[in-house]
Order: C-alpha cells, then structure tokens, then sequence
C-alpha cells in the first residue's frame, strides 16, 4: 500500500503560563488567537485553523530538571530568505527576546529562542534558498556527516555584518571560520 504523506499542521504545548505563552509567541512568531478560554489557547500565523497550542490545567508545573528528561528539543519556523531571519531578530531584540544560541548547520541559519516554558523555538532560513539543494547537501556533504549540529555564531555580530552589506556567502564562510564566534559556548538545553 502507498503511504499518503500528510503535511504537519501544528504542534500542542502543556503550559502553567498561558498567557505568558500565547503573548510571546504572538511577539516571536506572529501568533493570533483563535480561541481561548481560562486553560486552552490555539493560535496561528498564517491561514491554517491553528498551528500552535496551548493545553493547561491547575495539576501542570515547570520541570527544574527539563534539560535531563525526554521530550522534544524544539520546534522551527522558516522564514523565506536570511535577511527576513535578521530581521526578525533585530526586531525582536528590540522587543527584549534574544536567541539562546545560534548555528550555521550548513543546510540552514537557526537562531533558537527559549519560550517561557523552556522550549527551544528555531527560527530559521534555508542556506540554498531551495530544498531540493538543501536537501542534497544533508544527504552528501562530508561536512554535514562530519559535524551535523554546525558552527556556533554569535547573533549580534553576524546583523552588524548584514547591515554592513557584507554578502551572505561571506557571512556564511565566516561563522565557519570562527570569526563569529560567541563568547560563551552557548546551553543547548540538552543534558550531555
């Protein structure tokens, strides 16, 4: 039998800090609220019914201990070129929401944000501006099977870049260079 490939249309968030989740997903993504009463949120950001949702009753706490217990590590959004990915970033550093670490992986350029629960959200732009390309790449560099995770890059320095018109290839080949380095090697969230 042929298997029907269904697209993904969203993902569902256990919270004890729903308005704190809906407000910044709103301010990281666009999120709007389509429903919402005293425990639930679903929101969108594009046409679709929702694609991020909230679920929260009185029995829910936070888990000091996230990093060491299985669950999914993040979820990501792509925007359609790097400049709109450095946009957004600068738009939302001016709205005090920063990256907690930020990877060339070779296939793309990911900037993750910590939402108030703790989950890692990756706002992210292809490097090829095609997934065909991109794709290719995952499967057949040596580069990618020889470090799949990627280079560490330092946010502010790479906008500054940007802004000064330095070409994506040149930022790219520079963040793999180590130019762009952070300070701090960055919490990936993940026990190691």
């Amino acid at each position: 039998m042929t298997v029907i490939k269904p697209v993904f249309h969203h993902v569902t968030i256990k919270t004890s800090h729903l308005a704190e989740m809906v407000t910044w997903y709103e301010k990281v993504i666009g999120a709007r609220v389509q429903f919402r009463d005293a425990n639930n949120a679903w929101t969108t950001n594009d046409a679709a019914n929702h694609r991020v949702a909230f679920l929260s009753t009185p029995a829910l706490s936070d888990d000091p201990d996230k990093a060491r217990h299985n669950g999914m590590h993040h979820c990501a959004f792509e925007y359609a070129s790097f400049s709109d990915l450095i946009s957004s970033y600068e738009r939302l550093v001016g709205e005090g929401i920063t990256p907690s670490f930020c990877l060339d992986h070779g296939l793309t350029i990911s900037f993750y944000y910590k939402d108030p629960e703790g989950n890692f959200v990756e706002l992210q732009s292809d490097n090829f501006g095609d997934w065909a390309k991109s794709s290719e790449f995952m499967r057949t560099s040596a580069d990618f099977a020889a470090n799949p995770i990627g280079y560490f890059f330092d946010p502010a320095k790479v906008a500054v870049a940007h802004r000064a018109g330095v070409a994506f290839k040149a930022i790219q080949q520079a963040i793999r260079a180590n130019d762009y380095a952070p300070a701090v090697p960055p919490d990936l969230g993940i026990a190691m």
